[in-house]
């Protein structure tokens, strides 16, 4: 069976919803269902290779929020479940608020270079949001950014058929254009909690 982290320590802020119209205006700031890592030390640079085999860098995304999810491929349940709902909460958003959505590029890291090479991860990111970028790299550079991300992974016991499980943190985090960390994105909200979070930060 597999564990997911979902504990952190925030300060979490209650700010009333943006409007739902075509422009956004109010506090920037997380909702209710939110968590604000504004002054948090989460992030940092990092290059690992793309699931096309570029080498992408943290600072190849200056100018765009970024969301951001650590999983693995072969995880039958939380990571999917987790990705398909900020998928489809950002699809949402790039209808309402087409401009804004084209700002925010979502990022998949796998926490299991060992299974996740760059086909595994190609064919994982293609079930999600079609901007989706998928992200693999040895294990001392996926330890590496993982924990400048403050995400933590251990992984199980090696069965007879050579699978395991992995306990790992699993939040969806939002960056700013400058790479700064803003908030959790509550995904347990499910898509329209997604949107609605969004719409509270992305201007």
């Amino acid at each position: 069976m597999f564990h997911f982290t979902r504990t952190v320590t925030a300060v979490c802020a209650a700010f009333a919803l943006a409007s739902c119209g075509s422009s956004l205006s109010g506090p920037v700031g997380p909702s209710p269902d939110g968590v604000d890592l504004r002054g948090s030390t989460i992030g940092g640079d990092f290059t690992l290779t793309s699931s096309t085999g570029s080498e992408v860098s943290w600072s190849d995304f200056k100018g765009q929020y970024r969301l951001v999810y650590f999983g693995f491929a072969y995880c039958p349940d939380v990571c999917p479940t987790d990705v398909a709902r900020f998928s489809q909460g950002l699809g949402e958003f790039e209808k309402k608020h087409p401009e804004l959505g084209a700002k925010v590029q979502p990022i998949f890291i796998t926490i299991d270079p060992e299974r996740d090479d760059q086909p595994t991860v190609a064919s994982f990111i293609g079930n999600f949001h079609p901007r989706l970028l998928g992200l693999t790299g040895s294990p001392e550079a996926i330890a590496e950014t993982a924990k400048k991300f403050s995400v933590t992974a251990a992984k199980g016991e090696v069965n007879e058929s050579g699978s395991y499980d992995i306990e790992h943190t699993a939040f969806t985090y939002l960056f700013d254009p400058e790479g700064k960390p803003l908030g959790i994105i509550p995904t347990d909200k499910g898509p329209e909690g997604v949107t609605a979070e969004l719409e509270q930060w992305v201007r």
